[in-house]
């Protein structure tokens, strides 16, 4: 029986990946854990890309549009979640915004077009550390990218 995927169902996700990730720092230890414990084939993986193409679908994720780039933030920093924010945005070659990570980033790249990349990275995740800044770009397709920031701290630069 197929998974009901409503803002509910996947908080509940969020808030379970994000109770795992606990109080690790946000470096490549914590990218190649989530490869190896949440990675491309595995079925949370494949439940958090069912979650955000069906939310999207239905409207309830990337409700906001500009530059070519649908997106929204689902939830606000939460004790169930960590501490994180919870956004997805859903790209197709285009380089968005250029912006600043206080905290970090963990960002999960979900290829909607077979062969897209986030910032030439395939399907899997991605950890970007505190400090960390880039133009997030999807490149050859189109993709969604779920992002956790802690405290929900991003500094858009205007570069």
């Amino acid at each position: 029986m197929a998974r009901e995927h409503t803002p509910e169902t996947f908080r509940a996700q969020i808030a379970e990946l994000c109770q795992q990730i606990g109080s690790r720092a946000l470096d490549q230890q914590l990218e190649q854990w989530l490869e190896q414990h949440h990675g491309a084939q595995t079925a949370s993986y494949q439940g958090l890309r069912a979650a955000c193409i069906a939310g999207t679908k239905a409207g309830w994720l990337c409700q906001r549009e500009g530059g070519g780039i649908r997106y929204g933030r689902i939830f606000k920093p939460a004790p169930e979640l960590r501490g994180f924010s919870v956004d997805v945005v859903d790209m197709h070659n285009v380089v968005g915004p250029h912006h600043r990570h206080p905290h970090g980033e963990i960002d999960l790249v979900m290829p909607l077009d077979e062969g897209a990349l986030f910032d030439q990275h395939a399907a899997g995740w991605l950890v970007l550390p505190p400090g960390s800044a880039h133009r997030p770009t999807v490149s050859q397709g189109r993709a969604l990218v779920l992002y956790l920031l802690p405290q929900g701290a991003i500094e858009f630069t205007g570069e």
